[in-house]
């Protein structure tokens, strides 16, 4: 079974992250996520206050958008452990995870395209890959935009995975976006 690993990279843990990384568990199970660099204990996960490269990890590799090879079922075989940058995205994206993670470890890395994902959809794709959907297989939208008010709304500019026609994104997410005050 494969391990989702994620190095947690923000300098605390935000509502947005523990949203998206509970997402995460419900999509690969709690057994099968460790998030990495976090201090306090999660209960929808594996956590441990050490880095990533700290963790002693074999069988592994780096899901890095700048990585120069794209993952396929074929090559996922080959790993048990799929590492990921806990990274809050910026538009436009200023690569963070070569020089924050990828250059940290001695892991092959990879991509998922070139566009930028939320960390969710990073792990529930390359999970899709993993259990052997080809990334051209899956269906994607660039971009998400939540109705928060009347004439109001939050425009997500990540690529977005769709299943049923419909975006999958946290509803814990939604809801917190809707509920918020400021921007």
């Amino acid at each position: 079974m494969q391990t989702f690993v994620i190095e947690h990279l923000e300098p605390e843990l935000f509502e947005w992250c523990r949203i998206e990384y509970s997402h995460i568990s419900e999509w690969v199970g709690k057994d099968n996520l460790i998030v990495a660099n976090v201090k306090e204990k999660l209960s929808f996960c594996k956590s441990d206050k050490h880095h990533v490269w700290d963790l002693n990890l074999k069988n592994a590799c780096v899901l890095d958008p700048d990585a120069k090879a794209q993952l396929t079922p074929e090559l996922a075989k080959k790993f048990d452990f799929f590492i990921f940058g806990g990274i809050l995205g910026d538009d436009p994206p200023r690569k963070r995870t070569e020089p924050e993670l990828t250059s940290k470890l001695n892991f092959p890395s990879f991509n998922l395209g070139k566009a930028q994902m939320s960390t969710d959809t990073a792990v529930i794709v390359t999970k899709l890959i993993c259990d052997g959907t080809a990334l051209e297989k899956l269906k994607f939208q660039e971009g998400f935009e939540i109705e928060t008010g009347e004439n109001e709304s939050v425009s997500l500019p990540y690529k977005y995975l769709l299943k049923d026609g419909k975006v999958v994104v946290s509803d814990k997410l939604v809801e917190k976006l809707k509920s918020q005050d400021d921007f």
